[in-house]
């Protein structure tokens, strides 16, 4: 299934729509402003809350939890040191972790599980806006994979606001 997340223009906080490829909306990403943990809730066009993203203040590197029903259902880490490129971890309890991998410049990742490609991620075609598309595989979480890309996002303004103030 292919998704794109669209930032809104007039927004406050992280705002965001997810629709699918024929433009249905899917989720209403609802940022909160004024969180100390850059928190996101995801609700359903009927407005139900059916995820949140939010960053664990102490960690010893950027991790954000995804949470499901009230329940973790995944932490979403990211690597110290990566000289090619940056990597993530999708900790997922169980023994099936995914790995998100790209380039924060390019905006290009592939979310794998093992050497299997789970999902993909573009931002590369869309200039507009903050825009991704994302392309997730038959069977996957689609909530998951779409919370995770959430939390890269989080991650990569966090980081940006951090050099900026350097």
């Amino acid at each position: 299934m292919r998704y794109l997340i669209r930032e809104r223009f007039f927004r406050l906080g992280e705002d965001s729509d997810i629709t699918d490829e024929s433009g249905r909306p899917v989720l209403q990403v609802d940022g909160k402003v004024f969180s100390l943990r850059d928190r996101l809730v995801l609700r359903d066009p009927a407005g139900n809350e059916v995820a949140q993203v939010q960053r664990r203040i102490l960690a010893l590197r950027p991790t954000y939890e995804i949470t499901v029903g009230g329940r973790e259902v995944a932490a979403v880490r990211k690597h110290f040191f990566t000289p090619f490129g940056d990597r993530f971890t999708i900790d997922i309890p169980g023994p099936d972790d995914l790995e998100m991998e790209g380039n924060l410049f390019d905006h290009e990742f592939a979310i794998r599980r093992g050497d299997r490609t789970v999902a993909t991620v573009s931002k590369r075609w869309f200039t507009l806006r903050d825009t991704y598309g994302v392309e997730v595989a038959p069977g996957e979480d689609d909530v998951l994979i779409l919370a995770s890309v959430l939390a890269l996002d989080l991650a990569e303004d966090r980081e940006r606001e951090e050099q900026e103030r350097r």
